[in-house]
């Protein structure tokens, strides 16, 4: 991997995020799509290569060989094709991301690299995800337990972020999430605050690791792994289609990773992995006197139920600036926390449900327009958005009043789901997001009261028949309505 121009780099699967200085890395597009692509035509070169060879010698090309990764996987030079492997890869695309992009590092401006956005709108670090992907190949190919899975992707990210930074509330101790400078072109991915080792990217990129490696590692005996490039395109390629989203989908989607990565990882005593992940890492490193400090446990235990609380509990929410949100007219209006209600909307215009990022981005700014420019408002008026294609989307978020229930926008938040749910319902997904999902990140995160209230927009209004009649008779019958 060449280095010109940077003054100090760290290995990406150290996960050790350190200051880099100089140009900016590249002109190419920092997408999912474009690194597939590349992926793809490396194996149109080489149509017999075995997947399991090819995600090793994208580690050997970026240098990932640090003692954990070789512990559990053995070093990517073992390779008897691994020159002829790294030429082809070097030569297969102008996208640079197999000699530059994969190493995960955060300059002292802030920017972000190893990393891509997906066609969800979400941001992964490539690092974390090929560590899990090539876990669970060794270990089918091989026919052995897939041990290295959770320590690879999350388990030594996790363990060394929160003893690291162990004297800072442990809410602070993972992300920050950021925005890309165009969603479109991509090709600068700028972080809202200072790093942690683990960013939102990493650890996006490692739960997904986590799920794809679980998958290729439990295929039938007789069922042989696709391609690299057919494992990515399945889980983040994928397109929804009708009123049913992503109800009507049944494999392993990036919008569900926090319900499927929950699903994989939660029976396994995080606890446990995390602390035995960190005796590997000192052991192997010859400074197990680290693990005399009498604070670790505690570090790992509170950050754990903050990981639980932020990635898990709670869905995961498009910031503004990803979806194209102009500037807040004036000074937003602080509320004062926690809130005592919920109010439930339906957009009604637009009428249909949205199902990918694209198309909701594209409602939301249409809604924060038709907000401003003919209502008048400062913003778009509700607090959050809920789309049909697994996200929730920022709109005056937790913090700042909205504009949505006349007479009570001081007392709760307002919450709407795209589309038109007067005769028909939203999707089951979509509904659990702000039911469940939303409701208890809120709660959890002190900003509703435990003993809060859920109205229709019609409840408090009477001008409107938001959010529908078919919604609201589903309303109803959630906990937490009242008449």
């Amino acid at each position: 991997m060449s280095s010109s121009g940077l003054s100090c780099f760290v290995w990406a699967l150290s996960f050790i995020v350190f200051t880099v200085h100089g140009r900016p890395a590249g002109v190419h597009l920092r997408n999912m799509d474009s690194f597939i692509q590349a992926v793809q035509q490396v194996e149109d070169s080489n149509p017999d290569l075995p997947p399991l060879a090819l995600v090793r010698a994208l580690r050997k090309t970026a240098g990932h060989d640090d003692m954990m990764t070789v512990h559990f996987l053995g070093s990517s030079y073992n390779l008897s094709d691994a020159e002829v492997l790294e030429t082809a890869i070097l030569n297969a695309s102008s996208f640079s991301f197999f000699d530059k992009a994969i190493h995960h590092t955060v300059t002292d401006q802030g920017e972000e690299r190893g990393v891509v956005l997906a066609s969800d709108g979400t941001t992964v670090a490539l690092a974390p995800l090929l560590l899990g992907i090539e876990s669970g190949l060794k270990a089918k190919m091989e026919g052995t337990p897939a041990v290295g899975i959770f320590p690879l992707t999350l388990g030594r990210t996790l363990g060394l972020s929160f003893f690291s930074l162990q004297d800072f509330p442990p809410s602070t101790r993972m992300g920050p999430n950021g925005c890309w400078d165009n969603v479109d072109r991509p090709r600068m991915f700028k972080l809202f605050r200072v790093a942690t080792l683990a960013t939102d990217a990493v650890i996006s990129g490692g739960m997904d690791g986590a799920i794809l490696g679980t998958d290729i590692s439990t295929l039938p005996a007789s069922e042989q792994p696709q391609p690299l490039s057919e494992i990515l395109k399945g889980y983040y390629s994928y397109s929804l289609s009708g009123e049913q989203g992503l109800d009507a989908v049944t494999g392993h989607v990036s919008p569900k990773r926090r319900d499927v990565s929950r699903s994989i990882l939660e029976p396994l005593d995080l606890y446990s992995q995390v602390m035995e992940t960190l005796a590997l890492v000192w052991k192997l490193e010859n400074t197990e006197w680290i693990a005399l400090d009498t604070g670790v446990g505690k570090a790992v235990k509170d950050g754990l139920q903050a990981f639980v609380h932020k990635y898990w509990d709670c869905p995961q929410i498009i910031p503004r600036c990803q979806w194209g949100a102009k500037d807040y007219r004036g000074t937003p209006v602080p509320l004062s926390l926690p809130l005592q209600f919920l109010y439930v909307h339906h957009t009604y215009e637009p009428s249909s449900p949205c199902l990918s990022f694209p198309d909701c981005s594209r409602n939301m700014r249409s809604m924060q327009r038709y907000h401003q420019e003919d209502r008048g408002w400062n913003d778009v008026g509700y607090s959050f958005v809920v789309g049909s294609d697994g996200y929730v989307y920022e709109g005056r978020g937790w913090n700042h009043l909205g504009t949505h229930t006349r007479g009570r926008n001081s007392n709760g938040y307002g919450v709407s789901i795209i589309g038109n749910y007067t005769s028909s319902l939203p999707s089951r997904h979509a509904m659990d997001l702000l039911r469940h999902r939303l409701v208890r990140c809120a709660v959890d995160g002190g900003k509703l009261k435990a003993d809060f209230t859920i109205h229709g927009h019609r409840q408090v209004v009477n001008y409107t028949v938001c959010p529908g009649d078919a919604f609201f008779s589903e309303i109803r019958s959630w906990e937490h309505f009242r008449e």
